[in-house]
């Protein structure tokens, strides 16, 4: 008899009880299902469906095609009872796509222009991908949608699309959808002007009364034109002779970036393992991780005589190389891969950080860093950084409305 299949693709006004109506009428039959899809966009319902003539029924090859037709005429029957469209197309083989060629794109935008979707979509097309399906993962604050295809591995279309990005203005991850990509995730995020809007160097130094001059050698420092190191001994250097109650007032004045709180508690809900790894000082932001249910925290300590700032730092340095290998020792620790590890930074001194990780993102970043990353988020929201994982908006608030959370942005 050979495989006798037929594809029905329905469209039309969603309603309950649709499904269930259509696969009623194919139960007379001899028949399995091999394929199902089903989307339903502002109350607009698309569902395809790969049926096939049983091969342990014994029909002859004609017997199969009459299996088939009456099965098409039972199926546009009902649809147009409930007034839907209906296509059918016989002879449609099963898709054998292996594992390794499946991938997801996330694309997001503030807006999101039609020219970027047809860039990304060109893309994928020209190494021999297919995209699947396109959903939608959030509406706000950015737009962001999902592309899941066949047929290429994400790394060859990571460099073209990272051009994309440049070019359309627009945020694009690129990941794998294997079963190896599954399992507990480290994320190890930057502070200063990442998880938080200010650069904690700048406001102990206002409290100093050397504020111009410390924040010129920060900019300088982050954007890679001085050693991260000099630049930071530098700095504390001129907060010498500081009454250490500033810190209190300095932890006090810290600014969470917006969607900060949102993406610790998503990940932290999902099992995810939150590390934060400064250049910063951890006199400041051991309080705010405790807050944010961080599990670990690796940053410079200053040193306080007398109730004062000293001028010095006490322990090992963590620079650029310091949060690198901060990032490995963890995730050794923990034996977590490098293709479960995801570093999100500002500045120059993490370049090392995501470069060492599997997804390395650069947030609302310099220059330096962008060229250095696998993928940029270019919107004032932390919790942007969960739609490159695939996680969306839905997901984020009915979890929050299970757990009776209410909170704003940040």
């Amino acid at each position: 008899m050979g495989n006798k299949t037929l594809l029905v693709t329905i469209n039309g006004a969603d309603r309950p009880g649709v499904t269930r109506s259509l696969f009623e009428s194919f139960s007379r039959y001899p028949v399995h299902v091999i394929d199902m899809e089903q989307l339903v966009v502002r109350g607009r319902l698309i569902l395809v469906f790969l049926i096939a003539v049983n091969e342990d029924s014994n029909l002859s090859t004609e017997q199969a095609d009459d299996v088939l037709h009456e099965a098409r005429t039972a199926v546009r029957m009902i649809a147009s009872q409930m007034d839907l469209e209906v296509s059918t197309v016989p002879g449609v083989a099963e898709s054998l796509i292996s594992a390794s060629d499946r991938f997801q794109v996330i694309l997001m935008g503030s807006p999101l222009s039609p020219e970027a979707v047809t860039q990304v979509s060109a893309t994928i097309a020209k190494v021999g991908g297919n995209i699947d399906r396109i959903h939608r993962i959030a509406a706000y604050p950015v737009t962001a949608i999902r592309l899941e295809g066949s047929g290429a591995h994400p790394d060859a279309m990571r460099r073209s699309l990272a051009q994309v990005s440049v070019d359309c203005g627009v945020d694009i991850s690129v990941q794998d959808v294997d079963l190896e990509a599954r399992g507990q995730y480290l994320v190890v995020m930057d502070v200063d002007s990442t998880l938080i809007e200010d650069e904690v160097v700048d406001l102990l130094a206002n409290n100093a009364g050397v504020g111009p001059e410390v924040a010129a050698i920060t900019e300088r420092a982050m954007a890679g034109e001085i050693d991260f190191a000099q630049s930071l001994v530098a700095r504390v250097e001129l907060l010498a002779g500081l009454d250490e109650d500033v810190l209190t007032s300095v932890r006090e004045a810290i600014r969470l970036t917006p969607g900060a709180r949102t993406l610790c508690r998503t990940l932290n809900r999902l099992g995810y393992r939150i590390v934060l790894v400064s250049g910063g000082f951890i006199n400041v932001i051991a309080p705010l991780a405790d807050q944010l249910g961080v599990s670990e925290v690796r940053a410079n300590t200053l040193e306080i005589r007398n109730g004062k700032l000293t001028g010095k730092l006490i322990g090992p340095l963590i620079d650029g190389k310091g949060k690198r290998l901060a990032l490995e020792e963890i995730a050794k620790r923990h034996a977590i891969p490098r293709r479960r590890i995801i570093a999100i930074g500002d500045g120059a001194n993490d370049i090392d950080m995501l470069e060492a990780a599997g997804l390395g993102v650069a947030f609302n970043a310099k220059k330096v860093l962008k060229d250095h990353a696998d993928t940029s988020v270019n919107v004032p929201y932390l919790d942007s950084v969960l739609y490159l994982l695939g996680i969306t908006r839905d997901e984020i608030e009915a979890s929050d409305a299970r757990h009776g959370m209410h909170e704003s942005k940040a």
